[in-house]
């Protein structure tokens, strides 16, 4: 567990980046993105329109994913209350983003994701490496699996990117039916509302417009795409870093900072990733604004190294490659992947 005087260290930086204004609003910046999401929808609808039946249309299918990844940046921006200092004011921006534009369920993917921050990678308690299509941990490869689906798990991670092709039609379902079966998710109904004008309305005009076989595809590979975009942004982040036992406990900075991995690519790689390639400083100062990021980010590593903390930063192909690597190593279930640091120097000083 750190020291004292590491946590005197931290709250130090946390005042050094106050004093530089970095934990200050951006109001201008994001008001800016917020108009430019919706001018820009309007601008893709009314270019849609135009079109009409056309082929060219499956490129206005991915356009629209792309549109569709960047405004779930935003959704992600207001749910860490980053936009306004108002508490309200972010939950109802993320919600009208996330319902009402990108069509999941805030409620949902809200609670979901505080989890995964309270303890990222942490078995039993991060919701991300729970066990589903893809095995994220070895405790996740012992159920009996026939041969085929054994065989496929011991190379999973070079089908992994493929199946994130799914992962819009997952986000969607999922957000139908969280909000249809849970009670716990505050303003249900008016997300239930939110969802069917979205869903259906992007539905009515793509079918209004478009013959029905081309719809259909139109929609497939918009939503197709749009779960690649989102898949590829968000697991260089934390797939492939060390995974923490339940049974351990770690201090606030060692449970976000050792998980966590930043990708290098300055201001376009930052675009391209809604400013997740900082994950690291995400983490330590969730409530940051995006523009800010890049700022704190040589501070928050001179800070790790003086705490002697691994600060890891990597090229977005050389985190792909860590990514298959971990998969396929957790599929084979020969040894323990990417062992917590911490673990590994207590095994190494009173052996299991």
């Amino acid at each position: 567990m750190p020291s004292t005087a590491g946590q005197s260290a931290f709250t130090a930086l946390t005042r050094q980046a106050q004093g530089l204004g970095l934990l200050r609003r951006r109001y201008g910046y994001y008001w800016t993105m917020l108009v430019g999401a919706v001018g820009v929808l309007v601008a893709w609808v009314a270019g849609f329109i135009r079109i009409g039946d056309s082929w060219w249309q499956l490129g206005m299918g991915v356009v629209l994913a792309v549109i569709m990844t960047q405004v779930a940046f935003l959704g992600h921006d207001a749910a860490h209350r980053q936009m306004f200092k108002s508490a309200a004011w972010n939950d109802w921006v993320s919600l009208v983003l996330a319902n009402l534009l990108v069509g999941i369920s805030y409620g949902w993917w809200r609670a979901k994701h505080n989890r995964h921050h309270a303890n990222p990678n942490k078995h039993g308690a991060d919701p991300d490496i729970a066990p589903g299509a893809i095995a994220l941990t070895p405790e996740a490869i012992g159920r009996p699996r026939p041969a085929l689906l054994r065989w496929l798990v011991t190379h999973q991670g070079w089908y992994f990117f493929p199946l994130t092709l799914l992962e819009g039609f997952s986000l969607h379902w999922q957000g139908i039916r969280g909000v249809a079966s849970s009670s716990t998710i505050s303003r249900r109904w008016i997300e239930a509302g939110l969802l069917t004008v979205r869903l259906g309305g992007l539905g009515a005009l793509v079918f209004v417009v478009l013959p029905p076989g081309k719809a259909a595809l139109f929609l497939i590979v918009q939503v197709a795409v749009f779960g690649m975009y989102l898949g590829c942004a968000f697991a260089p982040n934390h797939i492939g870093m060390p995974l923490v036992p339940a049974t351990l406990k770690l201090d606030f900075l060692r449970r976000q900072v050792l998980v966590s991995r930043n990708i290098s690519g300055g201001r376009v790689i930052s675009v391209l990733m809604g400013g997740l390639n900082y994950q690291i400083e995400h983490h330590l100062f969730p409530s940051i604004a995006r523009p800010h990021l890049r700022r704190i980010a040589p501070l928050v590593a001179s800070y790790c190294a003086a705490q002697r903390l691994p600060y890891t930063q990597t090229s977005l192909p050389t985190a792909y490659r860590h990514v298959t690597r971990h998969l396929n190593q957790v599929g084979l279930a020969g040894n323990d992947p990417f062992l917590c640091p911490l673990v590994a120097q207590r095994r190494s000083i009173d052996p299991c």
